[in-house]
């Protein structure tokens, strides 16, 4: 019996490009569980974390009780926060500030003053300013919170057990390690 015959088969038995094949699939296999490497990791990943503090704005929120809102927020301490439509964790409330609703008023001299809004559906909007803390990763490029960056600008959807809402950053500061 020889080795292999005129058909290509090894022993008769086996074809040599099968065993090729087979050869090729497992060595993939094994490349993929046995050795991944790291693909799955991003440059990031390795950068140690730092608190920050970010500062959003809401403006407009149509809320029944606002200062029930506000309490909320002063009691719970906690908030979940949505960057780009990916959860990115849940972040500390360490202030909240109310913005007053005023409206331009001409004067007959043609200047203006600023006065409180008077009317009556002003009483269930609310403005505010909340400071959120956070873990963050520093790379060149800024802070990445939940694995995704955060900048003067972008939006974040504020959730808890009654409210959804969006808010937008108007600042970004690394505080100093504890």
């Amino acid at each position: 019996m020889s080795f292999l015959d005129s058909r290509g088969r090894l022993f008769g038995r086996l074809n040599i490009l099968d065993l090729a094949a087979a050869l090729v699939i497992l060595g993939v296999i094994t490349g993929i569980f046995i050795f991944p490497g790291t693909s799955g990791k991003g440059s990031i990943a390795q950068v140690p974390s730092e608190p920050i503090e970010v500062d959003v704005i809401v403006k407009g929120l149509s809320v029944l009780n606002p200062d029930g809102l506000i309490q909320q927020f002063k009691t719970d301490k906690k908030t979940n926060i949505v960057i780009r439509n990916q959860p990115a964790g849940e972040l500390e409330v360490v202030r909240v500030r109310e913005l007053p609703r005023n409206i331009l008023v001409p004067q007959p001299d043609g200047s203006v003053k600023v006065q409180p809004d008077p009317r009556p559906e002003s009483a269930y909007s609310q403005d505010m300013i909340l400071t959120l803390a956070a873990k963050a990763e520093i790379s060149e490029t800024g802070a990445v919170v939940g694995g995704q960056k955060v900048k003067i600008g972008t939006l974040f959807e504020l959730e808890g057990d009654n409210y959804n809402f969006n808010s937008s950053v108007i600042d970004v500061r690394r505080m100093a390690k504890k």
